[in-house]
């Protein structure tokens, strides 16, 4: 089972072609019941941001709504934007313009150089800057829609662990290649899903000082990323809220469209029931942390678990009494971290992030 740096096979991903504006079908669900949708239709539509190739989706509406705040998707490495379709429509119908960019570059490693879809955190400030042009154009789609200044995370195995450092404006190569990174004021919350932060042998898991809320989903037939070590970073995790979703019978690519034999188990959970469950714990979350929604908050810390029998939440509302002398450990580690990533340069491989 791989860890955070250790060594991962890399396989081959097909392309998918690229999407074009256009309504999404989906069945409608009742938006009364609680943790359903707010939005029973989504559309999307294709264009280039710093020349990367992204989707965009967003939720439709006959009627006056407020302005609607952003998501942006950090893929996992080599798994194409295309391949997130189903997971991004449900995080639209909770109420977010989500944007899935491929971010295509080259590592270089002990192996020798690697070049395929690897996210990294500099394309937030990218997206956010982006999104603020979509908003004054007036032949966008989302003219005049859009809340730019607020922003909820999301990622997948290696784009989870870009958006564990992203939180905690920790910038660590090969997850960041701009040492100017820090925490956008808009960023106001993010779950990743398959993921984890364990740095190698000689620092596994360091406490992460998030900035933000922070939350964690994996599945317990994840054979990628191992499920104990996305614990172990939601219970480093310093600064709640924070939260801890289980999904029974989901594997790694319970989050993609189609399962993939890239992980060697198999799920037992159903690969639509899989995806549905991750976006809605995806989006409840966010819309309990960026829009303040008391009824998603309520949900999430609140028991909505026990209404969903594949799932068990652990969460964290407020600071236990153990947390303040942990963040002061955390603060004087993560400035070590820093400092020795300044010294000793980018030596690690992208064949060991995942």
């Amino acid at each position: 089972m791989d860890r955070f740096f250790l060594t991962h096979k890399i396989g081959t991903v097909t392309a998918s072609a690229l999407l074009v504006l256009s309504a999404i079908s989906s069945p409608a669900r009742a938006v009364t019941l609680a943790g359903e949708p707010v939005f029973s239709e989504v559309e999307r539509f294709s264009t280039r941001i710093e020349n990367n190739p992204s989707d965009i989706y967003f939720p439709v509406s006959t009627e006056a709504t407020d302005p609607i705040p952003l998501a942006l998707l950090f893929q996992g490495a080599l798994v194409d934007k295309a391949d997130y379709q189903n997971y991004a429509q449900v995080l639209a119908r909770y109420g977010f313009a989500v944007v899935v960019p491929n971010n295509e570059r080259t590592l270089v490693g002990p192996t020798g150089p690697a070049t395929g879809l690897f996210p990294e955190q500099g394309q937030i400030q990218d997206v956010l800057d982006f999104m603020t042009g979509q908003n004054q154009r007036p032949t966008s789609p989302l003219n005049g829609r859009l809340d730019t200044e607020s922003l909820g995370l999301l990622g997948h195995s290696f784009g989870g662990a870009a958006g564990i450092a992203s939180v905690q404006g920790l910038c660590l190569f090969p997850l960041c290649t701009d040492e100017a990174y820090e925490v956008p004021d808009a960023l106001e919350a993010g779950i990743f899903y398959g993921t984890n932060f364990d740095l190698g042998p000689d620092i596994g898991t360091p406490p992460i000082d998030n900035q933000v809320p922070t939350g964690y989903i994996f599945g317990t037939r994840d054979g990628v990323t191992e499920p104990a070590l996305t614990v172990e970073a939601f219970e480093k995790t310093l600064n709640p809220p924070k939260v801890l979703v289980e999904v029974e019978g989901a594997n790694h690519y319970g989050i993609t469209n189609e399962d993939s034999f890239r992980d060697p188990m198999r799920p037992t959970l159903e690969q639509a029931i899989a995806t549905d469950t991750i976006g809605r714990w995806s989006g409840l979350f966010l819309r309990a942390h960026v829009l303040n929604d008391p009824e998603a908050f309520s949900y999430v810390y609140g028991g909505g678990d026990t209404l969903e029998p594949v799932v068990t939440v652990s969460a964290v509302k407020t600071p236990e009494p153990s947390v303040i002398s942990s963040v002061v450990a955390g603060s004087a580690m993560l400035t070590g971290l820093r400092l020795r990533k300044e010294t000793s340069g980018n030596h690690q491989s992208e064949d060991k992030v995942r």
